[in-house]
């Protein structure tokens, strides 16, 4: 096993579980990070999303990205960035596949259609649904709800976009039990997850927009960085066709994004003198990043992929069309909860909020396939 850097997060310093376990080696010499991460893999939230959108809604090609295949890409970035690094592979690909989990039917929208239902009632956010669903909606043991994961994994999923200072009362409920030391930085295995989903959408969804006929090749070497990445590759492959050429160029980008991450995190931690976790933690902003060249590049990126690609009318049309489903399933519930399968309704609060909050409970781990169903089976074409 390599060696961790000083700062690296340690399974054998772990500040524990909410629930103390006995350390049971017939179930293999695993760390406590390692079973994080197995307890990830192993559960239905994970299973799900290989139906759950990505960019675009249900997709009809078996070749497109899917929530699922998104996470095991953010995880391979990771572990490398991770290893690199001398930090934790374990944590690091564990947030990783763990990142989206909280993700309702239907991407943005879906959400969407939720944090409206729950207006006046704490609201709805994917990131603390995550956390929502790994500590309270998994139940697969006998003797506590939840997958009783580290508080390193939760902190680092709490703080997936950076410190909260005004939790969501589904993350407000989870920190009141572990404080999850929210309003500091996360380890840098929480940071190297953060970034390695940078990566991993802004390129991969170039391929599956070029894919789906949505994006072009000329409108990608509009911009100048990704023209001159472009013009490389042409010279080092003259006589091979464009298409095949296209995996070239997304790889190039992963390549130079994950080189970049790399010399700015190693930058940033000699400026911050950086030699353990709590220096990390106190180092007063990001620690492990992009370079500000590439940031820069980046934000450019994203622009065009809102632009052109998650704003294309198609696009917004499928979205509109998730978001009508998850409201009306959520007006269809709160009317009749008896259409809800018999262990969700049995379980229904009477009282709000917890009422609606079950209820979006129960649509958020909806995937877009049974979402789809649902809502032609309650409604047929009566709806929307």
């Amino acid at each position: 096993m390599m060696k961790l850097a000083s700062y690296a997060s340690d399974p054998l310093a772990s500040r524990g579980r909410l629930h103390d376990e006995k350390r049971d080696l017939t179930r293999g010499p695993r760390d406590d990070f390692q079973r994080d991460r197995d307890r990830i893999i192993h559960s239905i939230s994970f299973r799900r999303l290989r139906h759950k959108t990505q960019v675009f809604v249900a997709p009809d090609g078996d070749h497109y990205r899917v929530r699922l295949t998104h996470s095991l890409e953010v995880a391979q970035i990771g572990r490398t960035l991770a290893r690199a690094l001398g930090l934790n592979e374990d944590l690091t690909e564990a947030l990783c596949l763990a990142h989206d989990i909280g993700h309702p039917p239907f991407g943005h929208a879906g959400e969407d259609a939720l944090e409206e239902a729950l207006v006046g009632f704490g609201g709805f956010d994917h990131n603390a649904h995550t956390l929502r669903t790994l500590t309270t909606l998994e139940n697969p043991y006998p003797r506590w709800d939840g997958l009783n994961l580290t508080w390193e994994m939760l902190e680092g999923l709490a703080k997936h976009n950076g410190p909260v200072s005004d939790p969501t009362w589904a993350l407000a409920k989870i920190d009141a039990a572990m404080d999850l030391d929210l309003r500091r930085w996360p380890s840098l295995e929480a940071q190297v997850a953060a970034i390695a989903d940078d990566i991993a959408y802004d390129n991969h969804d170039i391929d599956d927009g070029i894919r789906a006929g949505l994006l072009s090749l000329d409108q990608l070497l509009e911009m100048p960085f990704i023209a001159q990445r472009w013009e490389d590759i042409r010279r080092r492959f003259p006589d091979v066709s464009e298409e095949k050429l296209l995996p070239e160029l997304i790889r190039d980008q992963i390549g130079l994004m994950v080189n970049d991450v790399l010399e700015a995190t190693r930058s940033q931690i000699s400026h911050h003198n950086i030699e353990t976790l709590e220096d990390v933690r106190q180092a007063g902003e990001m620690v492990s990043g992009f370079s500000d060249e590439m940031a820069e590049k980046e934000r450019t990126l994203k622009g065009f992929m809102y632009e052109n690609l998650y704003h294309h009318p198609k696009q917004l049309a499928a979205a509109d069309e998730g978001k009508i489903m998850v409201a009306g399933l959520i007006e269809a519930y709160r009317n009749d909860p008896e259409l809800m399968p018999s262990d969700w309704a049995a379980t229904l609060p009477t009282e709000e909020p917890a009422r609606i909050r079950h209820i979006a409970d129960f649509l958020a781990g909806m995937t877009d396939r049974y979402a789809k169903n649902r809502y032609g089976e309650i409604y047929g074409d009566r709806h929307g």
